[in-house]
């Protein structure tokens, strides 16, 4: 299929809403308002919305509220952004589950387009991430 071929964003893979503090926000989201514990590191949690695949992403490492949005190729996503006139600010970048670029439509809108082509985080029984013991974390069909 050709870059220029069908829609480019496929789905919605997270919103990510900034807290100042991971156990607030879970005690928040997850605690008071329902939303079942998907997984969590030490600076995010994903949070399960039942009728979407997609989740509530709670971050304390990055200020500002962003939707992150999957596409097929982060890398080639980036070129088909760029041609269509818009602006790649970041990336690509790799991240645990495949590779991330950061967007800015021509009215400003901040966007994050990333790939899963590595697969989705491995979780222990507590939603917990399970890592390599250097604290980087395993990818594969789970969570």
């Amino acid at each position: 299929m050709p870059d220029d071929a069908g829609p480019l964003i496929r789905a919605v893979d997270a919103i990510q809403i900034p807290v100042p503090d991971l156990d607030a926000g879970l005690a928040f989201y997850r605690d008071r308002l329902g939303h079942e514990l998907i997984w969590r590191d030490a600076h995010s949690a994903g949070l399960r919305m039942p009728d979407s695949e997609a989740e509530l992403l709670l971050v304390t490492a990055r200020p500002e509220l962003e939707p992150d949005l999957v596409v097929e190729s982060a890398a080639q996503a980036a070129r088909r952004w760029a041609q269509a006139g818009g602006e790649v600010v970041a990336g690509p970048e790799q991240i645990a589950i495949g590779s991330l670029i950061v967007v800015r439509d021509p009215w400003g809108n901040r966007l994050v387009l990333l790939d899963r082509a590595k697969g989705r985080l491995l979780t222990d029984d507590a939603g917990n991430v399970i890592t390599d013991g250097d604290s980087e974390a395993i990818v594969g069909d789970g969570a």
